[in-house]
């Protein structure tokens, strides 16, 4: 039996409110931003999408939690589960988001990451790789946290994968702190890599549904000490796998 099935009340009262409180929130952003000359700003929105978070994932069951002091400046280097990960590590703090390209045509959500500032990434492209990773420095020097997820690809969430460094080196070659973070979830029943994560080939409305049919899903960023002064992103890619990686495991220590 298709999961979301089993609680139809449960799926329609949370995505209708979901589809309610986002599409409120993209109408939001074209009337007070948008129309003002302020639609691309990073500070309103990075404030946007922590806001929308907040206003929005409460409202379907998913709690959001941070361990660790929330980086101010320079990036964020995450693990990667699938497209919950962003609005629970926003509402920890303002931050924009990279993502891969192929979001930017998604229904609805497409429409959400663009309000949200996010940097669509083509990856099959080295030379669009080299010009998102020059983009960071307005953003960055402006005061704008950039969170990126450097596994290239989302996961079960069992293990990190190997950090990719090529958009590491704006950071490495201008001494910005690089902050690393590691996301995990717990949920009510089920299981992450099966229910939570988005990953392999799974499509995205049957999984979007049976999130709205879960009773609740914990989702929890834990923050690192800032990494700067390596000038060397492969280096720098090393030590924030590490760190990222020591963080998921003590994490699945504690759990047992």
């Amino acid at each position: 039996m298709f999961p979301a099935l089993r609680h139809p009340v449960r799926v329609l009262t949370r995505s209708l409110a979901f589809v309610g409180i986002t599409g409120l929130g993209v109408l939001e952003h074209a009337w007070r931003f948008r129309r003002r000359g302020l639609g691309n700003d990073p500070k309103v929105c990075a404030a946007w999408v922590q806001r929308w978070g907040r206003r929005s994932l409460t409202r379907v069951g998913i709690r959001a939690e941070h361990v660790g002091r929330v980086p101010t400046r320079g990036m964020v280097v995450c693990n990667h589960l699938g497209y919950l990960d962003i609005g629970v590590i926003a509402i920890s703090g303002p931050m924009l988001f990279v993502s891969k390209a192929e979001v930017a045509r998604w229904p609805f959500m497409g429409s959400l990451a663009r309000c949200a500032g996010t940097l669509f990434l083509r990856r099959d492209l080295r030379s669009h790789v080299a010009e998102i990773a020059s983009a960071f420095r307005p953003i960055i020097e402006g005061g704008t946290v950039v969170a990126i997820f450097p596994e290239g690809t989302s996961s079960g969430g069992d293990s990190v994968l190997p950090f990719r460094p090529s958009l590491l080196e704006p950071a490495a070659a201008n001494g910005w702190p690089v902050t690393p973070a590691c996301i995990t979830y717990e949920v009510d029943e089920g299981t992450v890599s099966e229910d939570v994560a988005y990953w392999r080939d799974m499509t995205f409305a049957p999984h979007f549904l049976n999130l709205m049919a879960k009773r609740w899903i914990v989702g929890r960023v834990e923050y690192g000490e800032p990494i700067s002064g390596v000038s060397d992103r492969k280096e720098l890619a090393r030590r924030l796998h590490g760190e990222v990686s020591g963080m998921l495991e003590r994490r699945q220590r504690d759990k047992r």
